[in-house]
């Protein structure tokens, strides 16, 4: 199956936008939301790693699975966009400090691109893989259209699994801005 066809025209993202300013913050952001989920989650199973295999259906990704994906997606579309190769964040994490780890090295890894690799090429194309698919696309199309929906798609889908075991998150552990009174 090959991926859809490119937005209409009209549907496309603005030019000059800045990729790295709508990129690594919001990946970093929520990579810091999705290492408080992963600490939330240790605590709330006691070392125990039930929750690390966890899924919201049989045919879905665990928690843990969820969480690497996310990890991995940001230096995966972030490093693209600044023209370098994502890194080898090294071996499946199988733990929740292999997660958090995981986590850490994705923020450090999009932390470190250097600015003006993202504004070095407008034209640039970029190409990944979007299950058995590839996908390429113009690189503010693939930021705002492929890359962030489904980073924010494994970010959310680790939320709720937890949220499906009873582990007490919320909104604002999820985004780090809600808040709400105690029930």
């Amino acid at each position: 199956m090959n991926a859809p066809a490119l937005p209409r025209e009209a549907d496309t993202c603005p030019p000059g936008l800045d990729l790295r300013r709508a990129s690594v913050p919001v990946f970093a952001h929520y990579l810091d939301r999705l290492a408080a989920l992963v600490e939330i989650a240790r605590r709330h199973a006691g070392g125990a790693g039930d929750l690390l295999d966890a899924r919201l259906a049989p045919d879905m990704l665990p928690f843990a699975a969820q969480v690497a994906v996310a990890a991995n997606f940001a230096p995966r579309c972030c490093c693209p966009l600044a023209g370098q190769v994502a890194p080898d964040l090294g071996p499946w994490p199988t733990s929740f400090d292999g997660l958090l780890d995981r986590v850490v090295a994705a923020r450090a890894a999009i932390d470190a691109l250097p600015a003006a690799g993202f504004a070095s090429d407008p034209e640039r194309r970029v190409t990944d893989r979007a299950g058995h698919a590839t996908v390429t696309l113009p690189a503010p199309e693939f930021l705002l259209h492929y890359a962030l929906p489904n980073f924010l798609f494994h970010v959310t889908a680790a939320y709720a699994i937890l949220r499906a075991q009873g582990v007490p998150v919320g909104k604002g552990d999820f985004d780090g801005f809600h808040t709400y009174p105690a029930k």
